[in-house]
């Protein structure tokens, strides 16, 4: 028996195809450190000009943060609702509006807004370069997801030329 389990291991390995290189590493674009500041800066700003106090959060494509901007009269849940807009919608490759719109629509359920670290609000958006996911932004204190989700754009047009390529 133990011949047999020996000679269909040996086949089994070599049946196998070997790795090419090309499957044993893995490479991926990701977002700049000095240009996800710019792209937070740039959010927080439209929000400013539009009169509101908020924070905003960049995090890179594993959901690992990149940038935390908190302006002086942001609530102190901001942080920790931009971080979890922009963690969404990188988990689920959407802006949270339209996952928002999606549960609304019953094309999503409901059930995924009790998803640990999951907020299904408007404001958090993926960040997207030739074609790869390669972070998220979130903002948060703006009053309404609409508004938070308007300085996520502004501030994504500010750096759309470094992105597209």
């Amino acid at each position: 028996m133990t011949r047999t389990l020996l000679a269909a291991l040996a086949a089994t390995l070599l049946a196998a195809s070997p790795v090419r290189a090309e499957e044993a590493i893995i490479t991926y674009k990701s977002l700049a450190p000095d240009t996800a500041f710019e792209l937070a800066r740039a959010a927080l700003e439209q929000c400013r000009k539009d009169g509101f106090q908020v924070a905003v959060v960049v995090i890179d494509r594993f959901g690992a943060p990149l940038v935390l901007l908190r302006d002086r009269y942001a609530g102190l849940a901001a942080p920790t609702t931009a971080t979890g807009k922009a963690w969404t919608a990188v988990s689920f490759s959407r802006n949270t509006a339209d996952l928002v719109k999606a549960i609304r629509d019953g094309q999503l359920s409901p059930g995924l807004a009790n998803l640990p670290n999951v907020v299904m609000l408007a404001g958090g958006l993926v960040i997207e370069a030739g074609g790869s996911l390669v972070g998220g932004i979130g903002v948060a204190g703006a009053p309404g997801g609409d508004k938070d989700e308007a300085c996520a754009k502004a501030g994504l047009e500010q750096i759309r030329d470094k992105l597209d390529f």
